[in-house]
This record gives C-alpha cells, structure tokens and sequence, in this order.
C-alpha cells in the first residue's frame, strides 16, 4: 500500500501547500550553525500538557546543547497532515504516532526502525509489553510508546449506597444487575456508553470471534453479534443504559459528572476531568467487569516515531531516547493526565498504588491496544455507523453489521 493512498485527493492539493508552507526538516539558517535543528510534530493539548511538553523539552535542550528542538502543532486533521509532509517530503524528523494508524504507516515505509539505535541502558523491557508491541512489525520496533490510558468503570459511591450496593461490579452479569437498581427513569441511568468499536472492541471478541482477520473485516459473524448483544438489551430492554447524546452531554465524562449516569467506562483523562469540573462527585474507580470470565479492557497508546528521511537521524533518537527515556517520561506523566509506559516510572510517581489510577495500571498487562492492522481505520468507520443504528433500534443487530461489513470490504479492496 502506498502512502497516497491515505490521503483523500479532494484534500492533497490544500494539504500539501499547507505543508510545503510549514515545511519541517529543513535547517533553520537563523540558528547558529553549530546546533542541530529538528522538528516534532504533534497535536495540542490542554494547557497543563503543553506546559509539560515545554518543560520536557527545555529539559532535552539543556542536556543536548548541541540540538534545538522546534514544536510543530498540528491543530487539526493532524494524520491528513502529516501524510501529506511525508509524501511531499516537508515532514518533521520526530512525530506523534497513535497505535491506530501505527500499522498503516509503517506499511509505507515512511517510519525508520529504531532497532539500530537502541543500547542496553535504554530498558526497553520496562516497556509494558501491549503497548510497546503497538509500534512492531515482523519484529523491528518503529516507535516507542509516550503515554496511554487504559478504560475503567468509574462508579457513583453516593448512588451505590443509595441503591444498597456495596461495591463495584465484577462481573458483566454483576454490572446488568446493579444497573437496574441504579436506574431511576430517563433521570440517572445505571451505565453510561459510548457505541463504538473502539470502546467495545474487547468485549466484541470475548465469544471468540474476531473482529477483523486478514485485514478484511470479520465481525458479521454470530460470535460477535452474541458478544455485543448485551450492550444493546440494557439500552432497548432494560432501559438501564443510554449515551451521553440522549441525556444532553457532550462526552461519557460528562454524563458522569452530570449525575445522569452512576457508571461509566472511561480512560484516564476522565480522572482530571472530574477533578477540574465536578469536584464535589463522590467517586471510585474499578477495573472493568469480567465478561466470560476473563479480564479485559481496551488502551490507548501514542508513541514518538522518526521520519524515516530525516537528515538528522541521530539527533532525532537522541530525541526520542530522552522522551520515553525514564527521566522524560517522569515530568510528562507528573501531573497525571497520562500514565507512563513504563513500568518503573508508574511505580516511582505512584500511579500503581492511586486509589483511582490503580484500577487503569492494572488493565495495561491484559488490555486490548486500540489497533489491528492497517485497514482498521476503514473498519471502524463503517462498524460504527451501522452499529449505532442497531442500538438505536432502528434494525436487528445481525442485519446492521452484515451491511458493515460488506461495505466495509468494499472500501479495503479498493485501498489495496
């Protein structure tokens, strides 16, 4: 597959000027010629994280006197953006990589294995494995993971005590239960969900079924339908569970917060969220229920991976050892709006024994990355769109992800 192909041609020419006018790995003349100039890419954050990013990065300049380090943000349609840099050429030497669009570009070629640069004192095994085998392919390692977020079950304890619950569900059966207790009307609703493959994607194959298989779209199949069928009934059935859509919210969070749910599945951004905008909720934190026995939950994960046409590549893994490296990894993770990936930095801030993190730290050993092969982009897509019509009730189940699927096979076979 090549890289043009992810990006729309109605945009390239619009995109591509952008880039050429931002253009990213080339010299800045102004600098004293001394010092290696290099560029990250990446997308912006709330104002804490960038403060963060800043500190980091001063941080790396004082320590590598002889490299300077440019910011690029791209504030929107940051994946269209960088694609286009990479086929004109203008792309930064070092750029945020999402897991999910991980395998896609590496098909490409365009990122440069970092197996070659990596010594001993580099740890990788501190490294939690899901994450890191995020950014492998056929064995070689094209980036290093930054940060992630696992889900978890964020409980109201007010409504608990309320309902006569004494703790969290541990169990999907558990959680249908107290679900029905915790439901008053269309006011508060036992569970909070978000209708998506990439919330649901564990629990879509927790019957043995799979999702996507060969890179062709898989999930029309009945083990599939079966596994997600619960979701479904605790919102047309049950009347337990709803989206934040339904009751007025803008996210999962939000509906928590907002007291229309007593449980929802969030990540760890949710955690400062809460504390920033409803400080006065009573809540805890609990790996997610058990569904068929077994523990499972989705993660998140972005990495720093390098341009595989830098001109600096040594620079730039000078960069990205820092960033992921145990000390960089501290101050970014500090504050708590990411948790790190490595195992030694979790355990020195703290974040394995947090009563509310805890629950997120544990998930990472037996979490579903968000990501699986290249053609997962045009999977979600059209699960998605199908899979939210059925949970509406607007069609059966089956019906809504055979039409997925076809589509969505249709769509691969012509990104091939």
């Amino acid at each position: 597959m090549k890289l043009k192909k992810y990006v729309s041609a109605a945009g390239l020419t619009a995109l591509l000027a952008t880039s050429l006018l931002a253009g990213c790995s080339q010299p800045d003349e102004s600098e004293n010629s001394s010092k290696t100039v290099i560029t990250l890419s990446g997308w912006g954050g709330n104002p804490v994280e960038k403060k963060l990013l800043e500190e980091v990065l001063d941080d790396f300049e004082k320590s590598h006197p002889n490299i300077d380090v440019k910011f690029n943000q791209i504030s929107d349609q940051y994946m269209d953006v960088l694609k286009t840099r990479l086929i004109g050429g203008t792309a930064a030497d070092v750029f945020y990589l999402d897991a999910f669009e991980a395998p896609g570009l590496i098909e490409t070629g365009a990122i440069e294995p970092l197996d070659k640069y990596v010594t001993k004192d580099f740890d990788v095994d501190d490294f939690e494995k899901p994450m890191l085998d995020a950014f492998k392919d056929n064995g070689k390692i094209y980036g290093f993971p930054k940060d992630y977020s696992t889900l978890a079950l964020f409980y109201n304890k007010k409504m608990f005590r309320e309902a006569g619950i004494d703790g969290p569900p541990k169990t999907w059966e558990e959680l249908e239960q107290d679900a029905k207790k915790l439901t008053k009307g269309n006011k508060v609703y036992g569970l909070g969900v978000m209708p998506q493959i990439e919330r649901l994607y564990y629990m879509a194959e927790s019957q043995g079924g799979q999702v996507i298989t060969n890179d062709r779209a898989t999930f029309a199949e009945d083990r599939v339908a079966r596994a997600l069928q619960p979701v479904l009934d605790m919102h047309l059935k049950d009347k337990t569970a709803a989206q934040a859509s339904e009751v007025g919210s803008g996210s999962g969070g939000e509906m928590f917060g907002q007291g229309r749910a007593a449980m929802v599945m969030e990540g760890n951004w949710n955690i400062p969220f809460m504390e920033d905008t409803f400080p006065k909720i009573d809540y805890g934190t609990a790996e997610l229920p058990t569904v068929n026995g077994k523990k499972g939950t989705m993660s998140f994960t972005v990495g720093y991976a390098m341009n595989a046409e830098s001109k600096h590549k040594k620079a730039s893994w000078e960069l990205i050892k820092y960033l992921t490296g145990k000390e960089g990894m501290k101050t970014w993770t500090s504050k708590g709006f990411a948790l790190p990936t490595r195992k030694s930095v979790a355990a020195e801030l703290g974040y394995d024994k947090d009563p509310l993190r805890r629950p997120l730290v544990k998930g990472a050993k037996y979490a579903t990355v968000w990501q699986d092969g290249p053609m997962l982009p045009i999977v979600m897509n059209n699960f998605n769109n199908q899979f939210l019509s059925a949970y509406l009730g607007e069609r059966p189940l089956k019906d809504a992800l055979k039409d997925a699927q076809k589509q969505a096979n249709k769509e691969i076979k012509v990104a091939e």
